[in-house]
């Protein structure tokens, strides 16, 4: 066998062990994707009706539509989510809403409003069912990328295909999922970034220093613009556009990415690796991801800097002498406008029997009920004397109890095996999940964890991906291994399974609901 060139003992030090089936790589993820997505889009308009939040962001998709701007609907309109079912979308008064969340999630359901209808209700879900399924095929490839391995790639897409949030959101229209579709795009950025430049400075670093001689490297090459950085924080951009939850995922990932650089300028033997590092990776991707980030989240407000009706836009100039006079009078209003969202979010408190603390989120402590309805015998196709017709929003508990274990092996991977995995997993833990529990005197529910629910996957298959063992491990223990994540596999198809009729309003006998429904009871 032929020595390996310096740049290959690099590429080797700094990539590990790249996968070379590349057909299977795309065609495991595709296939559990079509599956997941024929799921997500059979009978998507049913119920013809607005489920939970649905009566705010459907309707607001309308308005940005129509308007350019959410308009708020009177007071004095009576049931305006019958009319707007029953062929009457334009629900709206003259007066701009006051609305808690920015506009990019609701033009995303806007569009597939635009293209089949303002009235149908497959409209309304389609632009989530079609984010939903692009993020099965998504966490499938960046699985392969960071685990080296095919099979863990398909089993995650399999694993967020089947997991009962996921499904839920992929088929409501609400902003959540649409947070982490693009939260999940800016990671799938990083993760091509991090090979990408990699295997740049070990390209670099062997034409500078081909002997390895570390006094001829000083601070290491610089590795250029970094397309996949900007693409990163165009994702995240559009993230924190949808809610502003998004902007801690931006934090978390950019510390992320430079976190890597160290690695990366340490191990080819960079002298000032830190130095460097900061300089020469940190400044850069701070202008890429922050900078594209912060242009992104204000370019999706351009439908109400160019209305005259959006909620505070004519603020500065009722206000002249309010706020830095030479800021132009829009960004003043704009902010304004930010101050009184802020102070509506931080003083949410108001009692909901949804409400739940973010430390039950992970074993699924209170599930969110996003739809229900009580047929009796007669009604509704129903046989018995009382039947449910519910969509709830819990997860595949399988996934979830495995997760909340996963925790705590990735913090050891993480912190004493200096696993970069682990702590690319952990990142995404942190800066979707973390975060709330400095709200935990809020209204806050636990459905909002659909939007860290990729990095439970993955921390999911990290520990599957130990069960499985090495790629050098023995053919027994590889097969034990692959015996015990076929196992899971096959439990979390089959809980899926018994959630089935209350993810997607099945009429089912009462009792047969109240079975299914035992975890608000038990925890």
């Amino acid at each position: 066998m032929a020595a390996m060139t310096r740049t290959e003992q690099l590429r080797s030090r700094l990539l590990g062990f790249r996968p070379t089936d590349r057909f299977w790589g795309w065609f495991g993820p595709l296939v559990v994707a079509l599956v997941g997505g024929v799921m997500r889009f059979w009978a998507l308009d049913r119920p013809h009706q607005l489920v939970f939040d649905e009566t705010y962001y459907v309707k607001q998709g309308v308005s940005l539509l129509r308007y350019g701007v959410e308009m708020r609907v009177p007071d004095s309109l009576k049931k305006p989510d019958e009319l707007f079912t029953h062929g009457t979308p334009d629900v709206f008064g003259s007066e701009g809403d006051l609305v808690v969340h920015p506009p990019v999630g609701k033009w995303v359901i806007g569009v597939g409003e635009w293209l089949f209808g303002q009235t149908s209700s497959w409209g309304w879900r389609f632009s989530v069912a079609l984010l939903g399924t692009l993020s099965i095929l998504m966490i499938g490839r960046a699985a392969r990328r960071m685990f080296g391995s095919t099979l863990l790639g398909t089993v995650a897409a399999f694993l967020l295909a089947f997991e009962g949030h996921h499904f839920v959101h992929s088929r409501t229209g609400l902003l959540d999922i649409i947070v982490m579709f693009f939260a999940l795009a800016g990671f799938c950025a990083l993760l091509i970034d991090r090979d990408r430049s990699r295997a740049m400075l070990a390209e670099r670093v062997a034409a500078r220093a081909p002997t390895g001689d570390s006094s001829r490297l000083g601070w290491g090459p610089w590795l250029g613009l970094r397309p996949w950085r900007w693409v990163a924080g165009l994702s995240l951009g559009l993230a924190a556009g949808t809610k502003w939850s998004g902007l801690f995922f931006l934090i978390a990932f950019g510390v992320m990415t430079v976190w890597w650089d160290i690695g990366a300028r340490r191990a080819v033997g960079v002298r000032h690796w830190f130095r460097a590092a900061v300089v020469k990776d940190g400044l850069f991707a701070a202008l890429a991801m922050v900078g594209t980030a912060v242009a992104t989240y204000l370019v999706s407000w351009a439908g109400w800097f160019r209305s005259t009706a959006g909620y505070d836009r004519q603020w500065a100039t009722q206000h002249p002498d309010w706020g830095w006079s030479w800021v132009p009078a829009p960004l003043r209003s704009l902010w304004k406008y930010h101050q009184e969202v802020y102070a509506f979010h931080v003083g949410l408190t108001s009692d909901h029997p949804y409400k739940t603390n973010p430390w039950s989120w992970l074993v699924q402590g209170r599930p969110t009920s996003f739809f229900y309805e009580g047929p009796k015998r007669g009604q509704d196709g129903c046989t018995v004397e009382q039947c449910s017709k519910a969509i709830t929003s819990i997860g595949t508990v399988s996934i979830w109890w495995l997760g909340t274990i996963a925790v705590f092996v990735l913090l050891y991977y993480w912190l004493v095996r200096r696993d970069w995995r682990a702590g690319a997993v952990v990142a995404g833990l942190i800066g979707g999940y973390l975060p709330w529990f400095n709200y935990q005197h809020r209204t806050i529910y636990s459905f909002y964890e659909i939007a860290f629910e990729p990095w439970v996957v993955l921390g999911v298959v990290f520990v599957l991906g130990l069960w499985l063992g090495p790629r050098t491990a023995s053919l027994r223990r590889r097969q034990w291994g692959l015996a015990a994540v076929g196992g899971f596999c096959l439990l979390t198809l089959a809980l899926f399974a018994f959630f089935w009729p209350i993810y997607t309003a099945q009429v089912i006998p009462q009792p047969d609901w109240s079975n299914r429904m035992w975890f608000p009871s038990w925890i």
